[in-house]
């Protein structure tokens, strides 16, 4: 019933809401003036209502590349806003997924070698990004993903859209005005939709305490988590995959909960 609270009680929990639970949308100066459509990426479902339509698409993680890519195809004209660089990467490299290359590529060579060695074969593969406007950030793409958690584009097209002209690159967004927008650097461009592709946030903080998140368990075997009753799986996005590195994590806290269950049945006998 409405206004009720259901209680359960277990020896275990898992949070597993997943790290895009809850989108986000930055504030942006002149916003609630914009006179067009103005929606966060996951509210968009296809190009259909946008075609024929000037749209800034801000943000160019892998959900902004995609919405991009299936504004153009769908008769859009799309423009991407990008703050800062970006590192991408084509779906399948040499006819192997970029996972496996990443994952066995890490194994073979120290981070840093790797870093280095990455942008050039990517550029063979992919055309130099700089000729489309698009820098790569400082930070090498394996040594992002470690300390940012922030994982490449993988690319199924839209680079080509980009070199083709048919998706433009902008600066980063400064402004919204009452008909488009204004970039970094001052320069203006009018448009009858903007589309927020910046991302989402994990929302297990809104129901678990800080104290049971530091002694939250991801299932890796240490001393610290070893009486852990709270359990959190796929909060971490390797170069292995988001879903690889879930198969991994659940397969580790079950076995954490039975090691748990026949210790404590061993100590009550």
């Amino acid at each position: 019933m409405e206004g009720t609270s259901c209680w359960i009680h277990a020896p275990h929990v898992v949070i597993a809401s997943g790290l895009n639970t809850e989108p986000v949308s930055p504030v942006v100066p002149g916003a609630e003036k914009f006179t067009g459509r103005l929606i966060h990426s996951a509210d968009y479902v296809n190009a259909k209502p946008f075609a024929g339509q000037s749209v800034l698409v801000v943000g160019m993680g892998n959900t902004g590349a995609e919405v991009a890519l299936d504004l153009s195809e769908g008769g859009a004209q799309p423009t991407i806003s990008l703050r800062g660089g970006v590192h991408i990467v084509p779906r399948d490299l040499f006819g192997v997924p970029i996972q496996v290359i990443a994952t066995l590529a890490s194994k073979a060579l120290p981070m840093r070698a790797n870093d280095a060695l990455f942008p050039f074969i990517l550029d063979l593969a992919l055309g130099n990004p700089a000729k489309y406007g698009l820098r790569r950030p400082q930070q090498g793409i394996l040594q992002q993903i470690a300390e940012s958690a922030k994982i490449p584009v993988l690319d199924v097209g839209t680079t080509k859209k980009i070199a083709q002209g048919a998706i433009k690159i902008v600066p980063g967004l400064s402004a919204i005005t009452e008909d488009g927008a204004v970039f970094e650097g001052g320069n203006k461009a009018k448009f009858d939709a903007i589309i927020f592709a910046t991302g989402y946030r994990p929302n297990y903080r809104d129901f678990v305490e800080d104290d049971h998140i530091n002694a939250a368990n991801d299932g890796t075997p240490n001393e610290q988590t070893r009486n852990s009753t709270i359990h959190f799986v796929g909060f971490r996005s390797p170069v292995s995959g988001l879903l690889r590195e879930i198969a991994k994590e659940a397969v580790r806290i079950a076995g954490h909960i039975v090691r748990q269950r026949k210790e404590l049945a061993v100590s009550r006998a």
